[in-house]
């Protein structure tokens, strides 16, 4: 029996990673994220996020994210997958189809196809999709920002309307889970919403 692979998706502030380590112990699951997840994922990632770096362009950027994502699913999720381990990743294939897509203005279609490449057709058997408003993010964002984080005001709320826009056309595969209260009541979402869905 193979592994399930559910996905946590959100913006900056929206307190996903929280929720997708406490579902990945719930779950005896795997635990991972994006970009990054391996060595090779890591040293990506950081091309990617760190300010101090050269930046990317923005082809390059989506470019750059969906190597870190083949080697991902080449070395941590497919394997655990085929050995019958769930895993539970912070950001997938819906990060790159928003923040890339939509955000920087490369088109859903073409970003789609490029993650398609890099994970040889996998998909998550479930998104989660963490939705809070622009205010709750503010109040979370303590801390010094990555540079997609410092993007401005206008890309996050592109990304937000992209998300929704995900998830409305893929009802089958993504929930949205209202990210506002403490941890523990969006936890409870949260598991109200694996359960429902693959159990």
């Amino acid at each position: 029996m193979t592994g399930r692979l559910v996905a946590f998706e959100g913006g900056e502030g929206s307190g996903k990673s929280t929720q997708a380590r406490r579902l990945a112990d719930h779950l005896g699951a795997l635990l991972t994220r994006e970009p990054g997840g391996t060595l090779l994922g890591e040293q990506l990632r950081a091309l990617v996020l760190d300010p101090e770096r050269e930046a990317p362009s923005d082809r390059a950027e989506a470019l750059i994210i969906a190597a870190a994502r083949a080697q991902h699913v080449a070395e941590v999720v497919g394997p655990a997958l085929a050995a019958g381990t769930d895993v539970v990743t912070d950001r997938f294939i819906g990060s790159s189809l928003a923040y890339q897509g939509i955000g920087r203005g490369l088109g859903v279609a073409e970003v789609a196809a490029v993650s398609a490449f890099a994970t040889n057709g996998l998909e998550a058997d479930l998104t989660l999709f963490i939705e809070v408003d622009e205010a709750t993010a503010a109040e979370r964002m303590n801390r010094s920002l990555d540079r997609i984080e410092q993007a401005g005001q206008g890309f996050h709320r592109r990304v937000a309307e992209a998300y929704q826009t995900l998830a409305d056309a893929n009802p089958d595969r993504w929930v949205v889970i209202d990210g506002v209260g403490t941890v523990d009541e969006v936890t409870a979402r949260v598991m109200a919403a694996v359960v429902d869905r693959l159990s």
